[in-house]
């Protein structure tokens, strides 16, 4: 018998592939965030969606088929989400925002899918991790393209170009880590979240496309900096 994630289901007679495909991606991203990939069964999947072992297999193949498809899934719809919050008729640190509160606000409305790509996903490894590599590529082109944006308003286009993608990797880094300490403090607003992190990451942001950069001192035993 299925445990927390099973729920009584009539086996429905005939349903159009893709409501069928979504009903099945459905159940399946409910038990892979409870259980994991190694623990999650195909039973209860099947129990969860209310259709057959063979049916699932049919349609979206075995476990692990069915796992990659659960990841492209979701991973697409966070995507689009944040696409989705950028407004492109504000400044690019407001664009930025807008993504963030886009970003954790799909994680608060899709913990399931957050926990699926975050801590399952990346876990397992494989092919798997590879999927959550590509979208993390695209989230710091996406962020990257906002910063070489603030650069280009204050003419210095070249110089944030440079760094541009690394600082956008390292903010993509710090919006995952705080999503998942979310998860362990749901209690925190999703927007707070998202002040958290402009304020730890824009300022610097900024400061780097005002021409304002940090560097050593050289009586602390440095002699220079590499290019910012």
């Amino acid at each position: 018998m299925a445990q927390d994630a099973q729920r009584p289901a009539e086996r429905a007679k005939r349903l159009p592939r893709a409501v069928r495909e979504k009903q099945i991606l459905d159940a399946a991203v409910r038990v892979f965030s409870l259980h994991g990939y190694h623990s999650a069964s195909m039973d209860e999947i099947s129990d969860v969606a209310g259709v057959s072992k063979p049916m699932i297999y049919s349609y979206l193949g075995a476990k692990e088929d069915l796992f990659l498809h659960c990841i492209r899934r979701e991973a697409n719809r966070m995507l689009e989400a944040v696409q989705a919050g950028i407004r492109p008729d504000v400044p690019p640190d407001m664009q930025l925002w807008h993504g963030l509160r886009a970003f954790y606000g799909f994680v608060a409305s899709h913990r399931e899918s957050w926990v699926v790509l975050h801590r399952h996903a990346i876990t397992v490894g494989g092919p798997f991790a590879d999927e959550i590599t590509d979208l993390r590529g695209k989230a710091i082109k996406l962020v990257g393209g906002l910063v070489v944006s603030a650069g280009a308003r204050k003419g210095l286009a070249e110089q944030v170009e440079f760094s541009g993608e690394g600082l956008a990797a390292a903010l993509v880094g710090a919006a995952e880590s705080l999503a998942d300490w979310w998860l362990d403090h749901t209690d925190v607003p999703d927007g707070v979240l998202a002040s958290w992190l402009m304020n730890l990451a824009w300022l610097g942001f900024n400061d780097l496309v005002e021409g304002q950069l940090w560097r050593p001192r050289e009586h602390d035993g440095e002699h220079g900096a590499d290019q910012a």
